[in-house]
């Protein structure tokens, strides 16, 4: 009797195993200016499960947004479901949520914590990189595409006393709206990609 029981459980195990979809968490390391904007902008795009603001690229250890972040730049760590989303799909919707052209920062922020790139974990990420700004360049022929491809070094968190930066957008949304209209950002998005950047992840 044991046995037979046994093997029920087992099998009902087994069975449970076989129906349960499968899911994966990936990641994408990515610098877009603002990281309040890039946070809103990520977590409003269906199969984005996290996004965490802090700094990344730079050799200074434990940066923070008050002190000492020279080198790096403002990014966002993004945790995406990958049975829902490629990381193709992650950067078509990076691209069309910064301004490529510009080399002095994004929008309103300049200076190099504000540059844009992709931070790339390994080969298959670079390729896939690589042809998506491929792809930009060859949709504006006549201007110079500049956010970079840059391998992928320590992500450091915001935390501490400037946790207070971490889904801005939600904590303090009249702030944030009001800071996001001045600075020109879906403005220029328009101006730039057209109806592309008029989807539902603005805000």
């Amino acid at each position: 009797m044991k046995l037979t029981l046994s093997a029920v459980f087992i099998s009902t195990a087994l069975s449970a195993s076989v129906f349960t979809p499968s899911t994966s968490a990936d990641e994408a390391i990515l610098a877009g200016g603002c990281f309040w904007c890039m946070e809103s902008d990520f977590e409003k795009l269906d199969g984005v499960t996290d996004v965490v603001s802090g700094f990344t690229g730079g050799s200074a250890p434990n940066p923070t947004y008050n002190g000492n972040h020279k080198g790096h730049f403002e990014a966002v760590k993004i945790t995406y479901d990958g049975d829902m989303l490629s990381y193709n799909d992650i950067l078509d919707h990076f691209w069309v949520n910064i301004d490529p052209f510009d080399d002095r920062g994004q929008f309103c922020d300049k200076g190099p914590s504000y540059l844009s790139a992709i931070f790339v974990a390994n080969d298959k990420e670079r390729a896939i990189a690589e042809k998506t700004k491929a792809d930009v360049v060859a949709q504006f022929p006549n201007k110079k595409v500049v956010t970079p491809i840059l391998d992928a070094s320590t992500f450091y968190p915001i935390k501490g006393d400037e946790i207070g930066h971490q889904d801005f957008y939600k904590k303090s949304p009249v702030r944030y709206k009001f800071y996001r209209w001045n600075c020109g950002r879906d403005q220029r998005l328009e101006e730039i990609w057209g109806e592309k950047a008029l989807g539902k992840n603005k805000s």
